[in-house]
C-alpha cells in the first residue's frame, strides 16, 4: 500500500510530505487530521536553525502552543525503520518524552543523533 501524503502550503511555496503510518500510526493520524481541519493554515515556521531544521505547527508561534486531536499529548512512536538520513525528514517536535501535540520539524541536513 502507498503511504499517505500531505501537501503543505507556505509563503515560499508548496511541498509534499510522505507519512509512514505503518510505523507511526497515531502520529500520522494526528498530522493528517490537523491538516484536514486546516489547523496549520496561516502558521509560521517559528524556529529555523540553519543546517539543522525548521519547526512549525504552533498556532501561537511561540514554540509553546498547539494541541493534538487526542485532547492532550500523546506518546512517542519511535521506529528503528525510520531514520533522519537527510534533508526533508518530517518528525514531531515536543518538549520531552511522550509530549507530542501539533508541532513538527523538517530536517535541513542529516541528523542521525535524533534517531
Amino acid at each position: 500500500p502507498q503511504n499517505p501524503c500531505v501537501k503543505l502550503s507556505t509563503s515560499l511555496g508548496d511541498f509534499i510530505v510522505e507519512l509512514y503510518d505503518q510505523h507511526a500510526p497515531k502520529t500520522c493520524k494526528n498530522f493528517l487530521e490537523l491538516t484536514r481541519r486546516g489547523y496549520y493554515n496561516g502558521t509560521t515556521f517559528h524556529r529555523v536553525i540553519a543546517d539543522f531544521m525548521i519547526q512549525g505547527g504552533d498556532p501561537t508561534a511561540t514554540g509553546r502552543g498547539g494541541e493534538s486531536i487526542f485532547g492532550g499529548p500523546f506518546e512517542d512512536e519511535i521506529s528503528s525503520a525510520l531514520k533522519h538520513t537527510g534533508a526533508g525528514i518530517l518528525s514531531m517536535a515536543n518538549s520531552g518524552p511522550n509530549t507530542n501535540r501539533s508541532q513538527f520539524f523538517i530536517t535541513l541536513a542529516p541528523t542521525a543523533w535524533l534517531d
